[in-house]
């Protein structure tokens, strides 16, 4: 007799992230294209939009363990120590930016040990003084409410939004990888130059 295999429940997948192309994303209006496409720091263009009003609220910052797309990226085993500190970047009492950073442990040494000790000082501001910072990779997705980073990028909404928008950049710096995942919150406003 044929009897019926009990579904597993699927749980959060990982968005669909693709390597960035500045064509139109299909679903993205062209304010956020702006913001995904923008090759400058992302903490000065939230500063410059914000009018004065800018702070970081930091999250947390604890070992944690890498998605596997993250891994990937980092080119690291996913059960690797690593660092992760997730802030918000707000503009008053709105936050715009929910970032998330991943650092290997093994990498924090040198010039990138520094970073670990940023408490709410945005990390854009050191990563871009320094001229020998490289972006290796940037890629976008739509995020939604079945995929992972959607719960703790929203988990301060009392609305959540249907999809929101994501770049994930690996950069190098001090010689060592750095990824950084931005997620673009509701009331994000024009990216200003």
């Amino acid at each position: 007799m044929f009897q019926r295999r009990k579904r597993r429940p699927t749980g959060l997948r990982e968005a669909p992230w693709c390597e960035l192309d500045l064509r139109r994303l299909p679903g993205s209006s062209p304010q956020m294209q702006a913001w995904l496409s923008d090759r400058g720091s992302l903490t000065r263009s939230v500063i410059a939009s914000c009018r004065g009003k800018f702070r970081i609220d930091l999250l947390a910052q604890q070992r944690g363990e890498a998605l596997p797309s993250e891994a990937a990226m980092l080119g690291s085993e996913r059960t690797a120590a690593t660092l992760i500190r997730e802030v918000h970047l707000c503009c008053g009492r709105d936050a715009y930016v929910y970032a998330r950073t991943l650092m290997p442990l093994s990498s924090l040494r040198g010039p990138v040990h520094a970073l670990t000790q940023l408490g709410r000082r945005p990390l854009g501001e050191v990563l871009f003084s320094n001229p020998t910072t490289r972006r290796l990779r940037v890629e976008v997705a739509c995020i939604t409410p079945r995929h992972r980073l959607f719960a703790r990028a929203t988990d301060h909404l009392a609305r959540k939004p249907e999809a929101l928008w994501g770049r994930r950049t690996l950069f190098e710096y001090g010689g060592e990888r750095i990824l950084v995942n931005e997620i673009f919150l509701p009331g994000l406003p024009e990216l200003r130059a």
